[in-house]
């Protein structure tokens, strides 16, 4: 489903958990905990929320410390996933990190999914490493494969 207006980015704070919260829950088997979720916004953590118009459609959550940016979360609304929005928001997050002066950028995504490593990969980030039984899967746990991307080596 594409939007039918322009989009919007804006910085969230906390009185935008309760929009944000409900596409966290619907994008994760193991979503963070509100209480986590809030303790994710102000001090180092930087953030937008893509609108479209005034309903939000997806997030992100990255953090700056010492030249490294690290993105702890991105969601797109189920019903507007496929469009292209989770690049849209990961390109922005990667210009606002360097924006900040960050010299490399980390994320870890589940082995499984896919679909985000293309697109990690798309944008420039590639495989550094893996955590052995990283992330929650049913009884069982999954790895999660770690991934950066060098300043010195974006276009």
């Amino acid at each position: 489903m594409k939007p039918a207006s322009t989009l919007q980015y804006l910085e969230f704070d906390t009185s935008h958990i309760a929009l944000l919260y409900p596409i966290e829950c619907a994008c994760h088997q193991h979503p963070w905990s509100e209480a986590v979720f809030q303790s994710c916004i102000g001090n180092r953590y930087f953030n937008q929320m893509l609108l479209s118009g005034e309903q939000p459609i997806g997030f992100y959550i990255g953090e700056y410390i010492a030249g490294e940016a690290t993105l702890l979360d991105v969601c797109i609304a189920p019903e507007y996933q496929g469009n292209g929005f989770g690049r849209v928001l990961v390109e922005h997050f990667v210009k606002t990190s360097f924006e900040k002066g960050a010299e490399s950028l980390w994320l870890e995504v589940r082995v499984s999914n896919q679909a985000a490593q293309q697109l990690y990969h798309q944008v420039g980030f590639y495989e550094v490493g893996r955590r052995p039984n990283y992330y929650p899967a049913g009884i069982e746990r999954e790895d999660a494969v770690i991934m950066s991307l060098q300043k010195s080596r974006s276009v």
